[in-house]
């Protein structure tokens, strides 16, 4: 499953952080995939493999406010 997010997107993983926050933003875009927790700020790089298998849905999409889930076709 593959999964179309830009910079600023917010996704939810499918196991919670060790804070309690599942929300992540996504803060960079190459061969790696950057993370924030949006409860305490940890920053982390996981490869696009591991981030497909790993993201639930897209919680929010960069500047829309509009919740939106589901992989690419």
């Amino acid at each position: 499953m593959l999964w179309d997010v830009q910079p600023g997107d917010v996704v939810q993983l499918r196991k919670a952080h060790p804070c309690g926050s599942s929300q992540w933003t996504v803060t960079r875009i190459g061969a790696d995939i950057g993370l924030k927790c949006a409860g305490c700020g940890h920053r982390v790089m996981l490869t696009r493999g591991d981030f497909n298998k790993r993201v639930k849905k897209i919680l929010s999409r960069a500047g829309n406010a509009a919740p939106l889930s589901g992989p690419i076709p």
